[in-house]
């Protein structure tokens, strides 16, 4: 009787994290392997730039829509088929014949990933009500370590087995992710356990929302019904006017978006300066590295905290004093700039901590994961486009920086709001 009632539990945290582990593979795989890539299809730099940019707005779109498909199906069916869409994208594109067939196949990989993006806060509220700090550690964990481990190892799989077999033997850990979530849809307490967490979601659990009926006037918007009194609708949860779903987009937008910029320049801003390819090289991999630790720490310390918000200002803080080193002296003392750089998208995981933090109900946090990383995966996408066209206009890396600097305005901006102990559904409140 034991074993029955604990099996479900154990298998939703397996997928939750081997789904993270998933979700950045088939991005992080491609710019090492680019080169090789291009004997066999064309790769010209505007090709590159578009690659570059597919994966966040990817991202965007599919996060965004995936929250009005939450009442057609279940968040346990839907993540399967966000899997198997990752799957077909990156087995496909390795057999595509034509350059424009390896972009579309990469969209539907992509598309796969950003569905799982916004599906696993839910995923984690619905059956890990009391352990959301800890959960949310463990798969942000593991979306570090599945960003780090295929970029370090696609050239050797390449160069023993080809670009082909390096790019979709990733799709083998997606296919290994999908089996407790197939597991769990045949076992007897599934339905059950799913039910049982909805009602303990917390003390203060609403009614879960539902996406109203018919074509929704704006994107995000969604009714809440009782279930004491299902005739009495609550008002509309427009997320376009909450507050709390703009505090989480710019805070988690602003986030990838100075992430994403690093990534991009970073190596080019330290050649620049004097330092060697492999130095370079080896700084953002420290930078890339730092992920790791704070992934893991930053949830299980936010989640104990009423408003974490002085953790975003050490984290601002770190941003700032490695951008200021980046900018003024990049050749002495690189790995402290680096390191302190590093630390600042330890606002990445304490964002995904409050879509769960700030909601009440399991489909309130499926609607701010799909606009909040939406939103914030497209004005991601805007980072390492504008830092580039800032440093061809200007001639200096000052001026890209700046930017950067007015984006962490924005973040901190949002992360004020959207740390504030008060929930999604307070916005829409009689």
């Amino acid at each position: 009787m034991v074993r029955n009632v604990a099996r479900p539990v154990w298998i939703f945290a397996v997928g939750i994290i081997l789904t993270a582990l998933t979700l950045r593979g088939a991005v992080t795989v491609v710019p090492p392997l680019i080169s090789t890539i291009n004997h066999d299809l064309p790769l010209g730099t505007a090709t590159i730039g578009i690659l570059g940019m597919l994966p966040t707005a990817a991202f965007g779109l599919f996060g965004f829509l995936t929250p009005y498909v939450i009442r057609w199906a279940s968040l346990e069916r839907l993540i399967v088929l966000s899997i198997l869409a990752g799957i077909v994208g990156q087995v496909v594109r390795v057999f595509a014949p034509n350059t424009a067939m390896f972009l579309v196949f990469s969209v539907v990989a992509f598309g796969g990933l950003g569905a799982g993006n916004v599906l696993l806060p839910p995923l984690v509220k619905k059956h890990f009500p009391t352990r959301i700090g800890l959960m949310t550690a463990l798969y942000v964990t593991s979306i570090s370590l599945g960003t780090a481990l295929p970029a370090q190892i696609s050239v050797p799989l390449a160069d023993a087995a080809g670009w082909q077999f390096s790019l979709s033997s990733w799709a083998a850990v997606s296919v290994v992710a999908v089996v407790p979530w197939l597991l769990a849809a045949v076992s007897p307490r599934s339905a059950s356990n799913g039910s049982a967490s909805r009602g303990s979601a917390s003390p203060s659990t609403t009614p879960a929302p539902r996406i109203a009926a018919g074509p929704p006037a704006a994107p995000a918007e969604l009714t809440v019904h009782s279930r004491r009194s299902p005739e009495a609708a609550a008002p509309k949860m427009n997320l376009w006017r909450s507050p709390t779903a703009w505090g989480l987009t710019f805070m988690f937008g602003c986030t990838s978006l100075n992430t994403y910029a690093l990534f991009a320049w970073l190596p080019e801003i330290l050649t620049e300066s004097g330092l060697d390819r492999a130095h370079a090289g080896s700084m953002l991999a420290l930078f890339a590295a730092l992920g790791l630790p704070m992934s893991l720490c930053i949830p299980l310390v936010a989640a104990r905290m009423r408003n974490p918000f002085p953790v975003v200002l050490v984290m601002l803080a770190c941003f700032v004093a490695g951008y200021l080193g980046l900018l003024l002296a990049p050749a002495h003392g690189t790995w402290l700039w680096v390191s302190l750089a590093g630390l600042g998208p330890g606002t990445f995981p304490l964002a995904l901590l409050l879509i769960n933090h700030r909601t009440r109900t399991q489909l309130g946090a499926g609607a701010l994961s799909g606009f909040g990383q939406g939103m914030g995966y497209a004005l991601a996408c805007i980072g390492p486009l504008f830092f580039g066209l800032l440093r061809q206009w200007t001639g200096s890396w000052t001026a890209p920086f700046m930017f950067l600097f007015a984006t962490l305005l924005l973040l901190g901006a949002g992360a004020y709001v959207i740390c504030r102990p008060k929930m999604l559904e307070d916005d829409f409140a009689r």
